[in-house]
């Protein structure tokens, strides 16, 4: 794959990321669902830590603020590293199949970068509203964003039956992460580096040089 290529997937990841998201923020509150089938939802909700919702100050002594700041800077950081990796992948002519995941990791950590960055100065809260773009009461600042979830997959939710011991009567559910496109891009990528492991990391055949026999 070349530049051109990975540009392009990356540019188009990054559309459908952002304008699912700019369209769930301003046309649903927080906390708003829409069936699409039994076992999909559109369901609202704002990530302001990191995977799973875990944020720093859950195990460090530090301000929820200064979590924020510190997990969004890590961010930056890692795009940066995964932008290199990507541009030294293309230039190297890896294999198709690394540079294709390493583009989608790419613009996956780009599309949530985008929201941690500038979505606090781009709307104002969704709490009990539809926020508005370009909101003259924005809910935080420059690199306090919260990062927008919408993909809801319940596939299974049930009852844990009686004899079970410990669940018995409690709720089951799966699959009960929500996420995002930028999130289904970036699991997209890492499942492909796992999965077709040999075939993205493997090495070139090098051609081998016979020397030739001395003569007398």
């Amino acid at each position: 794959m070349n530049i051109k290529k990975s540009l392009l997937l990356i540019v188009l990841v990054l559309i459908v990321d952002q304008v699912s998201k700019i369209y769930i923020k301003t046309h649903f509150a927080l906390g708003d669902s829409y069936e699409v089938f039994e076992w999909f939802k559109i369901h609202f909700i704002e990530n302001s830590g990191a995977a799973w919702g875990a944020k720093l100050n859950d195990f460090l002594p530090i301000s929820e603020n200064t979590a924020k700041l510190i997990l969004t800077v890590f961010r930056l950081f890692a795009v940066v590293g995964i932008g290199y990796w990507l541009y030294d992948s293309i230039r190297k002519q890896s294999s198709k199949t690394l540079v294709l995941a390493v583009s989608l990791i790419f613009a996956g950590a780009l599309g949530n970068i985008i929201d941690s960055v500038f979505y606090g100065v781009l709307f104002n809260d969704s709490i009990g509203q539809v926020a508005s773009l370009f909101s003259d009461e924005p809910y935080g600042g420059l690199f306090f964003g919260k990062v927008v979830d919408m993909l809801y997959f319940p596939m299974i939710d049930s009852t844990w039956p009686d004899w079970v011991p410990y669940f018995g009567g409690s709720n089951f559910s799966f699959f009960d992460p929500v996420f995002n496109v930028a999130d289904t891009a970036i699991s997209t990528g890492v499942g492909i580096l796992l999965v077709f492991n040999k075939k993205a990391f493997g090495n070139k055949k090098t051609e081998e040089v016979v020397p030739e026999e001395n003569q007398d």
